[in-house]
């Protein structure tokens, strides 16, 4: 699904964070991004979503150069990018109220996605029922708790149906039983629908319950990619098991000779 092809970024000023970088996720694969403040965990995501764009080498997704942003790749951000003065509903609905303006253009909206009020309506209702957020449809985010904001966050991501889906430090500020809640949900939604989704995360016993890859960043200019298969994806609640505290001291071990 994804190829990222001899890839070279920097910034202004800056030495590369990538150089002759090279890298392919298949369609349905669920990866974790993992490494040390400032390796370019977010900036590869960026990337990835067309936010941000290479000085050189490729980045396509089903074969398409990705020069801005696609419409269905969803991004899910660590500081939930919600309306303050909108509505959780309405938060939930901004994607399809934007494609509802532009159409379906191949741009801003798929050229292969029409959707009416209504049913954009009944799609939302739809994610809040299954995120547990129904009943705050009427109140704003200031009204909410990082939990609830994130779930509103990722149901205005989901009504939009990605085919990937790309997660910024989606749970680095929520309460364990949140966080865990919300990887279950994740997970789960993989499982049933083949979801290619990225995650990039800081916690590497957040990296090996959610991917299974793992790809180890490096602070310095990265190169060749890194990656460990993980067998252990999905158990949330197997965090004791062996194989899991193995695979965390094995992500833990990469990183540190990488360093």
């Amino acid at each position: 699904m994804i190829n990222i092809e001899d890839l070279t970024f920097a910034y202004s000023g800056q030495p590369p964070i990538f150089q002759g970088y090279s890298l392919e996720i298949q369609r349905g694969e669920a990866l974790s991004i993992i490494g040390p403040s400032g390796c370019g965990k977010t900036t590869l995501l960026y990337l990835l979503a067309g936010l941000r764009h290479p000085q050189s080498g490729h980045i396509l997704i089903d074969q398409v150069s990705i020069k801005r942003p696609r419409p269905r790749s969803g991004l899910v951000l660590q500081d939930h990018g919600l309306l303050p003065w909108q509505t959780v509903r309405e938060n939930a609905r901004l994607g399809l109220t934007i494609w509802g303006f532009y159409g379906s253009d191949g741009r801003h909206a798929p050229v292969d996605e029409t959707i009416d009020a209504r049913q954009a309506d009944q799609r939302v209702d739809g994610w809040l029922t299954k995120l547990g957020i129904e009943n705050l449809r009427d109140q704003y985010p200031l009204q909410l708790s990082r939990g609830q904001r994130q779930r509103t966050a990722i149901a205005r991501t989901l009504a939009m149906q990605p085919d990937l889906l790309l997660m910024d430090e989606p749970f680095s500020a929520l309460d364990a039983p949140t966080r865990e809640d919300l990887q279950k949900f994740i997970i789960d939604l993989h499982a049933a629908t083949d979801l290619t989704y990225v995650i990039v995360t800081h916690d590497i016993e957040v990296a090996v319950v959610m991917g299974k890859k793992i790809l180890v960043l490096t602070k310095g200019c990265n190169q060749n990619a890194h990656m460990i298969d993980n067998a252990c994806a999905g158990l949330a609640a197997g965090r004791r098991q062996d194989a899991f505290q193995q695979t965390c001291e094995d992500v833990r071990h990469l990183l540190g000779s990488l360093t």
